[in-house]
C-alpha cells in the first residue's frame, strides 16, 4: 500500500466498536481503512474449536498447563480460555505489560480480526438515565455530557442490526431494547422468579438479554446469519453467525459496500499530527510480522482499539504540541480507569423438579436488574449498585469426579441427572478515581519496540462495602427461591477480570477536565475520535458492549456530517 491510500477514515481496531465504525462509514460512502493488530480471521474457517468434543482434543479442552503458565499467564484466568478457544487469545509472553506493585491487573485480549467480539459473553443491556446522571448526582467523576435520550435512538439502530433476544420488563433503571423473542427460562428459574419477586417486590428476575438471533430479520439473513442452534460453544466462534460478532455482522456489511479496506497484523504506533493545521494527518503502523513501519493518511481517525489499546496509542502519540499524550491538554488522559467487580455470589440446591430436564444447551442465563440506590442517594452503605447474572442446571456425571464410589452401582447412578442448582453472581459498579490509571513504562518495551503499558488500578472502599451486600443479597434471594444447602462464594477478583475495563479518555463538558466531547471527539483535535470503552466517564453495572456500539454509531453520524460540511 502506498503512503497515500486516499482514505477518508482510518478505524483502529475491528472488534465491537471498530466493526460498527467501519460499517457506518462504509455505508455512507466513505473510503474506510480498518487497521487490526491481530491476525486475519475468516468466519468458520478459522474457528478451529467449533463443534469439537473434549475427546477430540489432546488435552480434553484444557490447555496444556505448561503452555498456559508460560505463554498465557493472564489469559488463562478468563472463563472462556480453553484448548478450543486458545487461538483467539493473545500470547502474554509475546505481548507483555507491567503492573504496579500490589495492583495486579488481568488484561484479557483477543488477537484476531473481530477482537473480543468473538469471545464475549453476549449480554446486552441498555444504560439508563440513572447511569448517565450518577456522576453529577453523587460527585464522583465528571458529569457525562450526554443523557439517555441522546443515546436511545442509537441503541435502537444497533439493536435492529445486531439482534438482541430478551423480554420486556418496563424498568426505568434497565430500559427495554428492541427485542427478538426471548429464550425460555427453565422450570427452576421460573420457580425462583416467583419466589424472589414475591419476597422482594423491588427485584426483577428475568431471562438474560443476549445478542443471539432467535428470529432473524431479512438484513441479518442477507449477511448469512441464522438462528441460534443452542450449542453453547459461542466462544469458539459460530459459523451460523447466530450470535453477534463483527466478523459475522459489521465487517461483512462494510465489505459489501466496496468501501472498506482491512489490514490485519497492523499495530498502530502513534497518531501523526500537523501543528500548523491542528489536525491529525494519519497514523504510523508497524507490521507485526515484518516490523516495518509505514505512515498512512486520512481525513478522520476513529480509535476503537479497546480501552487500553486506545490509551496506548494516545499516550505514545507525543509531540512538541502534546508532550504528555495526544489531545491531553486536560492532563487526565490515562486516569479514571474502571472495571466491574465480580466473582461473588451464592449457589444453592433446588429441591424437587426431578422429573424435569432442559432441551438444548441455552447460551444464555438469567439477570436480576439493579435495585439499590435507584435515587442515586449518598447516605447508604455504599454508592451506586449492582446486578446479578446466573443460571440453573442439573448436575451431570462429573459429580462423581474425585469421589470414592465405583462399580456398577455408580454407573447406574450416573445415568440419571443429579440435583438442580441455581447460581447467582453479582456484578458491581467501580467508582471513577484519578488514582486508577494507565501510563507507559519509562524503560520497558515490547517486541515491536513500543513502550509497555503500565497498569495501576485498584478497588476502593466503596467496592469493598458493596461486596458485603452483593454476597448477602445473593443468599437471601436463593432462600426466597426455595434453595437448600446454600453456599456463598467469593474468589479473587482483580481489575480486568470482568473484561469491562473503561475510562482513561473520558467524555466531558469541559476541555479542562476531559479528553472527549459529547460526540466522542477530542476537544484538542477535531478529526480524532475515540468510541470504545476509553471514552466512558463511569461504568454503571450493566455489560457495556451495547453502549460501545451505540455511541460509536452516534459519533460516526456526527463525524460524517461534519466531513460532508467540510469542517473536518
Amino acid at each position: 500500500m502506498s503512503e497515500d491510500g486516499n482514505f477518508d477514515v482510518i478505524v483502529v481496531g475491528s472488534g465491537m466498536s471498530g466493526g460498527i465504525a467501519a460499517k457506518e462509514f462504509a455505508e455512507r460512502g466513505m473510503k474506510t481503512l480498518v487497521l487490526e493488530r491481530g491476525k486475519q480471521t475468516e468466519r468458520g474457517t478459522d474457528y478451529v474449536g467449533e463443534g469439537m468434543e473434549p475427546w477430540d482434543m489432546e488435552f480434553r479442552d484444557r490447555v496444556d498447563p505448561k503452555l498456559a503458565d508460560s505463554d498465557y499467564a493472564k489469559q488463562q484466568t478468563c472463563y472462556a480460555f480453553r484448548e478450543s478457544t486458545r487461538n483467539f487469545f493473545i500470547n502474554d509472553r509475546e505481548n507483555p505489560y507491567s503492573e504496579a506493585e500490589g495492583a495486579p491487573f488481568a488484561w484479557l485480549r483477543g488477537d484476531q480480526v473481530g477482537g473480543k467480539s468473538l469471545m464475549w459473553a453476549r449480554q446486552s443491556y441498555r444504560w439508563s438515565e440513572l447511569d448517565f446522571a450518577a456522576n453529577k448526582a453523587d460527585g464522583h467523576g465528571n458529569d457525562w455530557p450526554i443523557r439517555y435520550a441522546d443515546v436511545k435512538p442509537w441503541y435502537e439502530h444497533i439493536e435492529r442490526f445486531v439482534g438482541i433476544s430478551g423480554s420486556e420488563e418496563g424498568l426505568p433503571q434497565l430500559p427495554d431494547s428492541i427485542f427478538q423473542p426471548a429464550m425460555d427460562m427453565t422450570c427452576v428459574e421460573k420457580a425462583a422468579k416467583a419466589g424472589i419477586e414475591a419476597e422482594f417486590p423491588d427485584r426483577r428476575f428475568m431471562i438474560g438479554r443476549a445478542a443471539h438471533l432467535t428470529e432473524p430479520t431479512e438484513e441479518q439473513l442477507s449477511l448469512g446469519r441464522g438462528s441460534c442452534q443452542y450449542r453453547n460453544q459461542c466462544e469458539r466462534g459460530c459459523s451460523f453467525g447466530a450470535y453477534y460478532s463483527s466478523v459475522a455482522g459489521a465487517l461483512p456489511a462494510a465489505e459489501r459496500t466496496g468501501n472498506m479496506t482491512l489490514m490485519p497484523d497492523s499495530m498502530v504506533e502513534r497518531i501523526l499530527y500537523d501543528p500548523a493545521t491542528k489536525r491529525a494527518t494519519g497514523v504510523r503502523v508497524v507490521n507485526r510480522k515484518t516490523k516495518e513501519r509505514q505512515d498512512i493518511t486520512a481525513r478522520v481517525i476513529f480509535l476503537c482499539a479497546s480501552t487500553i489499546g486506545t490509551l496506548q496509542v494516545l499516550l505514545n502519540s507525543t509531540s512538541e504540541t502534546f508532550q504528555n499524550g495526544f489531545a491531553n491538554s486536560s492532563g487526565v488522559l490515562g486516569q479514571y480507569i474502571m472495571d466491574h467487580h465480580t466473582r461473588i455470589g451464592a449457589i444453592g440446591r433446588m429441591p424437587g423438579f426431578a422429573d424435569k430436564y432442559f432441551a438444548g444447551r441455552r447460551p444464555n442465563g438469567i439477570y436480576v436488574a439493579r435495585y439499590s440506590n435507584l435515587d442515586n442517594r449518598t447516605d447508604g452503605e455504599f454508592l451506586r449498585g449492582y446486578g446479578y447474572q446466573g443460571n440453573s442446571s442439573r448436575s451431570s456425571w462429573t459429580r462423581a469426579l474425585g469421589g470414592s464410589d465405583f462399580g456398577a452401582g455408580l454407573k447406574d447412578k450416573l445415568r440419571q441427572p443429579g440435583d438442580w442448582y441455581l447460581r447467582l453472581q453479582a456484578f458491581g459498579e467501580h467508582l471513577p478515581s484519578a488514582d486508577n490509571r494507565v501510563t507507559l513504562h519509562p524503560s520497558k518495551t515490547d517486541p515491536l519496540g513500543l513502550p509497555q503499558v503500565h497498569m495501576d488500578v485498584r478497588w476502593g472502599e466503596n467496592e469493598k462495602k458493596m461486596r458485603v451486600a452483593m454476597k448477602r443479597d445473593a443468599v437471601a434471594m436463593l432462600e426466597a427461591a426455595g434453595a437448600a444447602d446454600i453456599e456463598p462464594f467469593e474468589t479473587e477478583s482483580i481489575p480486568g477480570h470482568c473484561i469491562h475495563e473503561m475510562g482513561g479518555a473520558r467524555m466531558g463538558r469541559a476541555p479542562k477536565t476531559s479528553v472527549l466531547n459529547s460526540y466522542n471527539q477530542c476537544h484538542d483535535v477535531e478529526n480524532v475520535f475515540a468510541t470504545d470503552g476509553s471514552a466512558f466517564a463511569s461504568v454503571a453495572c450493566q455489560n457495556p458492549s451495547l453502549t460501545f456500539m451505540a455511541l460509536t454509531a452516534r459519533a460516526v453520524d456526527y463525524a460524517a456530517q461534519k466531513m460532508k460540511e467540510g469542517t473536518i
